[in-house]
């Protein structure tokens, strides 16, 4: 069966001097929450951007993916600590979403570094959202374990 999440957004004004605000209407997790063109090009200044949401959505699944697969492997995680940082910059013609780099921390016992960073190298190929990313946006992961 699929899963269907929906979100909302409204804008209101031009581009560069209007503002918005975006919703997680399925969970209600948060409502209203701003955006304008300022945070997403400058400093954020308490209001979000949907590079920050596509990073939240990253490092979520990229954490359930992993966890997943260092389970399957017999040495699930204690703990996965994981930063996904989104870049969106100017290119020619317009703007996009060039990057997302994952950063991993991980306390998994009876694994070395070396499994770690391959589990990571796995889950960063085959978590669904890099999979919605692949072939437009560079993927990377760094892995560090932790003992």
């Amino acid at each position: 069966m699929a899963a269907v999440r929906v979100a909302n957004a409204v804008w209101t004004g031009d581009l560069m001097s209007g503002s918005g605000v975006v919703s997680a209407s399925t969970s209600g997790a948060f409502t209203d929450m701003g955006v304008s063109w300022a945070a997403r090009t400058e400093e954020s200044n308490g209001k979000t951007s949907p590079e920050e949401l596509v990073a939240a959505a990253h490092a979520s699944c990229f954490c359930m993916a992993l966890s997943a697969g260092l389970g399957r492997a017999g040495t699930p995680p204690e703990k996965l600590e994981v930063s996904a940082t989104v870049t969106f910059e100017q290119v020619e013609g317009g703007f996009k979403v060039a990057s997302s780099a994952l950063a991993v921390k991980g306390t998994v016992p009876g694994i070395d570094a070396a499994a770690f960073t391959a589990a990571a190298e796995g889950a960063k190929d085959g978590c669904p959202i890099s999979g919605a990313l692949k072939g437009n946006v560079e993927l990377s992961v760094e892995a560090t374990l932790e003992s």
